[in-house]
């Protein structure tokens, strides 16, 4: 049993794989804005909440999705009328780090600025703390956003910010799955960018199909505010920029059709018993990593380009003509890459 319940927990693993461009350390840089760069940044957060939910908003049950390191979530329930609030996010460390800061410990953490101002700011000690300790009814929670971890219509609000243009799900399935954590006359409330992370541009939407796919999920109209605000302007950083955000307010005014759960991974991968389908996508990369094998089999210290070229002609793989660029063309990417691994 204990074999059967190891995989079962490696099957569940595997449902909710990060996202390839996210780590540990991809929102490192959040932790000093939230929490030591001063309230610049994260007041004109609040004050874009502000003006979609309307100062005397009786938020009740509230759910954070991608709180990250958590001071909208904090200043969310500090300053408005929660009955409780629960921020979730997929990155320990923001959580952990948010967990120490808004129960009243002061942590020592290093910045490591992008642009420098000076040779002092190359690494800068931080010191992160709240303003005060957090009011009782505010939790944490590890979870992710596309498989929420809650019972259906659980929140009277639910928050998402920066988050739904970065998520790998089309904005109108997580439209419906944000309906489904909602209560009959439930409040979504949306902040952050348009800046749709999909190669699919069908799925780039603008700020008009944005509020019309909400109004399609069983919300009323939203209610809009756009405003431009500084972004990641760090006080020991030549880099920063200022964002046009996009944040809204929507009532849930019917139930939306679910969608099945979400599922980072097809089966045959997961549980490794179906057979791997042979895809036309399959098919070339799997030629051309033989290629690439092959030539790199051909690196011995002693063959130019010309004489590996000369191999795949006599191999039958590709002419002579062909193979020269080709080869230049994997070398070069090798040795590119070469010079990217990070060392000192």
């Amino acid at each position: 049993m204990q074999s059967l319940h190891g995989n079962y927990e490696s099957y569940l693993a595997l449902r909710t794989r990060l996202p390839a461009d996210q780590g540990l350390n991809t929102y490192y840089a959040n932790v000093h804005r939230d929490w030591s760069w001063g309230d610049e940044e994260n007041q004109a957060s609040m004050n874009q909440l502000r003006s979609v939910l309307h100062d005397s908003a009786d938020l009740g049950n509230v759910l954070v999705l991608g709180a990250g390191a958590c001071r909208l979530a904090y200043d969310l329930h500090m300053q408005m009328d929660c009955a409780a609030t629960i921020a979730m996010d997929f990155n320990p460390l923001l959580l952990l780090i948010a967990y120490k800061v808004v129960n009243g410990d002061a942590l020592k953490m290093y910045e490591f600025p992008i642009a420098p101002r000076s040779l002092e700011d190359d690494a800068v000690l931080r010191t992160l703390s709240a303003p005060e300790v957090v009011r009782e009814g505010f939790h944490l929670v590890l979870g992710d956003a596309l498989r929420p971890p809650f019972a259906p219509e659980s929140f009277d609000t639910v928050v998402t910010p920066w988050l739904i243009d970065i998520v790998t799900e089309d904005l109108p399935v997580m439209a419906a799955r944000i309906n489904g954590l909602l209560k009959p006359e439930g409040r979504w409330v949306n902040f952050g960018s348009l800046a749709f992370a999909t190669p699919e541009r069908t799925r780039r939407y603008s700020p008009e199909e944005t509020k019309a796919i909400v109004a399609e999920s069983g919300f009323s109209d939203p209610y809009v505010a756009e405003a431009t605000i500084p972004y990641m302007c760090s006080p020991a950083s030549r880099h920063g920029r200022q964002e046009k955000v996009f944040s809204f307010a929507a009532y849930k005014e019917r139930s939306a059709e679910q969608p099945p759960r979400h599922r980072a991974l097809p089966d045959w991968i997961v549980t490794g018993e179906e057979s791997v389908p042979l895809t036309h996508s399959f098919r070339s990369q799997a030629m051309t990593t033989q290629i690439y094998s092959f030539i790199m089999s051909l690196i011995d210290g002693k063959r130019s380009i010309k004489d590996m070229a000369l191999v795949l002609e006599k191999q039958k793989l590709m002419t002579r003509e062909e193979a020269e660029p080709a080869i230049r063309s994997f070398l070069t990417k090798m040795y590119d890459d070469a010079q990217k691994q990070s060392g000192f």
